[in-house]
C-alpha cells in the first residue's frame, strides 16, 4: 500500500453539534477536529462556506465568494465583550434538535450579529479590512437587499437596479452603518475560520473547500456584471440556464435555473473572474474539490423559459485553458455526470484526481468504473456524495431483486480486498462498505459522516432539483460521536494503511 494513503470525513459546518440552531465555529467544530485527529484521519471536507439564499442551498448563494455569516460563533463574541450572554436567547435560534430552522437564523441571528456590530469598536486591522475591499460588492448587494426588505435585485429600485459606480457611492456614503455591518460579517467570520483552520492544520487535519461551479442569478455577481460574465442580453435577461439532460435517474433532467458563463468573454482577460476566486479559495483552505468538473469541457444550456431541462444543447467549456496555470494546486474534479471522451481528455490533462462513488458501484454489470475492482489511479474514493441517498437508505429502498444482485456485488468486491462483507442488514451492508472505501486503492477515501454512522433516509443532506426544509438541514448531535465508530474507524484505517 502506497505511503499517501489516508481518510477523510465529509461534514457541513451547519451539521456539527451546537447550541445555536446551526453548526458554528466555535466549540463544535474545534470538537470535531479533536474526534478527526484521535480517529487517524487527516482531512476534513466541508461543503461551500457562502451564504445560503434561495432553498437554503450553499450552490444558490448570493454571492461566490462571501462567508456564511449564520456560522459566526455567538459564544466567542460573548467572551470578547461584543454580546452579554443574557442577551443571546437559544429558542429564538434553534429548530428541532435534528434540523436547522433557517428562517430563525436569517432573523434572530442577524439581529444579534447587529448588536454585536454595534459594541464594535473597529480598529486599525478592521479598517484595513475595509479599505481592502475584498468584500465591499457583497457589502453593498447586502446592504441594498436590506433596504429593499430582501427581494432580488430585479425587484430594486431605480437606479439601484443596475449597477453604476456613481449610485453604488453615494449609497455607501449614505448608508455607511449598514454597509460596515456586512463588511463586519466578513471580518468575523474570518476571524473565526482562521484560527480554527490553523488549530485544525496543527493537529495534522487538512481542510477541504468545496466550490459550486455557478452562482445564482440573485447575486452580487449578475447583478454587478451582467453579459460582462455570462450568457445574458445587455437587461441582464439571460439566454439559457444550467442543468443536465435527462437520465436513468431523472427522465427530464435537472433544471438548476443558474446562469451560465461567457466563456469567449472570460478567455479575453485570460479568465481573471475565476483566477481570483479560485485564489481567494486557495487563502482559505488547503485543497479544493470543485463541483461539476464537466461544465468545464461541455456545460447543459436549457433555454430561458423551459420547464423541464429536456430541450437544453451541449456548448463548449474553457476546458483545459482554464487551468494551465494551476496544475499544481490541490484541486479534486468532481467528474460525476455525463462522463464523455472530451471530460476523460481534460481530466487527463489536467492530472487532477477525479471522484468514484460506491452507492454507484453495485450494479451487476461486470464493468462499473465505480467498482473498486475497477480503479485505475489518481481518485478520491467516496460511499457517497452530499447528494446522494445515505448508503442505508439507498440499500433499505432497493427492490428484492436490485437487492440480490446488490449483496453479490458487495460481497465480491469485498472479497476482492480480502474481508468478508456483512450482509445480515442494511446497517451492516452499508459498513462493509465503508471498508471497502478504505481499502480500495484510491489513494483518499472520504466518508460522509452520515454513511459512518450508518444513518438512513432521515440524515439525507440534499435531494437535488427540490425545494424543502429536508434539504441542508440536517445537524448531527454529541451522541453521534461515539466510541463505537471510533473502534470501527480504528480498526480498519489500521488494516488499510491510512493512518
Amino acid at each position: 500500500m502506497g505511503k499517501d494513503r489516508k481518510y477523510g470525513i465529509l461534514m457541513p459546518i451547519s451539521s456539527l453539534p451546537s447550541a445555536e440552531g446551526i453548526g458554528t465555529l466555535g466549540r463544535g467544530a474545534y470538537g470535531f477536529i479533536d474526534y478527526i485527529h484521535s480517529v487517524g484521519a487527516s482531512v476534513w471536507q466541508v461543503l461551500p462556506l457562502n451564504p445560503t439564499n434561495y432553498g437554503d442551498s450553499p450552490y444558490q448563494s448570493c454571492s461566490s465568494d462571501a462567508l456564511n455569516y449564520y456560522f459566526i460563533d455567538l459564544e466567542e463574541l460573548v467572551e470578547e465583550g461584543l454580546l452579554k450572554k443574557e442577551e443571546i436567547d437559544l429558542e429564538l435560534l434553534l429548530g428541532t434538535e435534528r434540523r436547522v430552522d433557517y428562517g430563525k437564523q436569517f432573523y434572530n441571528k442577524t439581529a444579534l450579529l447587529k448588536k454585536a456590530y454595534g459594541r464594535f469598536k473597529g480598529g486599525k486591522a478592521f479598517r484595513d479590512f475595509v479599505e481592502k475591499g475584498e468584500y465591499a460588492d457583497f457589502a453593498v448587494f447586502m446592504a441594498l437587499k436590506t433596504k429593499f426588505g430582501h427581494v432580488a435585485w430585479t425587484e430594486w429600485e431605480e437606479p439601484y437596479r443596475e449597477f453604476d459606480g456613481q449610485t453604488v457611492a453615494s449609497f455607501v456614503k449614505e448608508n455607511k452603518d449598514e454597509v460596515l455591518f456586512w463588511h463586519f460579517t466578513q471580518y468575523k467570520f474570518l476571524q473565526q475560520w482562521n484560527a480554527l483552520k490553523e488549530y485544525a492544520n496543527r493537529n495534522g487535519v487538512a481542510i477541504m473547500g468545496d466550490i459550486p461551479l455557478y452562482v445564482a442569478y440573485d447575486s452580487v455577481e449578475v447583478w454587478k456584471y451582467g453579459d460582462k460574465l455570462f450568457k445574458m442580453d445587455e437587461k441582464r435577461t439571460p439566454v439559457g440556464v444550467a442543468g443536465c439532460p435527462p437520465d436513468g435517474f431523472t427522465e427530464d433532467g435537472q433544471l438548476w435555473g443558474n446562469p451560465v458563463y461567457d466563456w469567449p468573454k472570460m478567455r479575453g482577460d485570460n479568465f481573471k473572474w475565476w483566477n481570483e476566486r479560485i485564489s481567494r479559495c486557495f487563502k482559505l483552505f488547503d485543497s479544493l474539490r470543485i463541483d461539476h468538473f464537466r461544465g468545464f469541457d461541455r456545460y447543459y444550456e436549457v433555454p430561458l423559459g423551459e420547464t423541464t431541462a429536456r430541450n437544453g444543447k451541449w456548448f463548449d467549456g474553457p476546458k483545459e485553458d482554464l487551468f494551465a496555470d494551476k496544475l499544481d494546486l490541490n484541486i479534486v474534479a468532481e467528474d460525476l455526470g455525463v462522463i464523455d471522451d472530451g471530460v476523460r481528455r481534460l481530466m487527463k490533462n489536467v492530472g487532477y484526481p477525479g471522484m468514484k462513488v460506491l452507492e454507484f458501484a453495485f450494479d451487476g454489470m461486470g464493468y462499473n468504473e465505480h467498482k473498486p475492482s475497477n480503479y485505475t489511479e489518481n481518485f478520491v474514493c467516496y460511499t457517497g456524495t452530499h447528494d446522494n441517498m445515505p448508503i442505508r437508505q439507498y440499500i433499505e429502498d432497493l427492490d428484492e431483486n436490485a437487492l440480490q444482485v446488490y449483496r453479490k456485488d458487495l460481497s465480491e468486491q469485498c472479497a476482492m480486498l480480502g474481508f468478508e462483507a456483512d450482509l445480515t442488514s442494511a446497517e451492516t451492508m452499508c459498513r462493509s462498505v465503508v471498508e471497502l472505501a478504505f481499502k480500495s486503492k484510491a489513494d483518499t477515501a472520504i466518508i460522509p459522516f452520515w454513511d459512518l454512522k450508518a444513518m438512513g433516509g432521515e440524515a439525507r443532506i440534499n435531494l437535488p432539483s427540490t425545494v424543502s426544509d429536508k434539504n441542508w438541514s440536517w445537524r448531527f448531535i454529541e451522541e453521534d460521536f461515539d466510541g463505537q465508530t471510533h473502534e470501527f474507524l480504528g480498526r480498519i484505517a489500521s488494516e488499510s494503511g491510512r493512518v
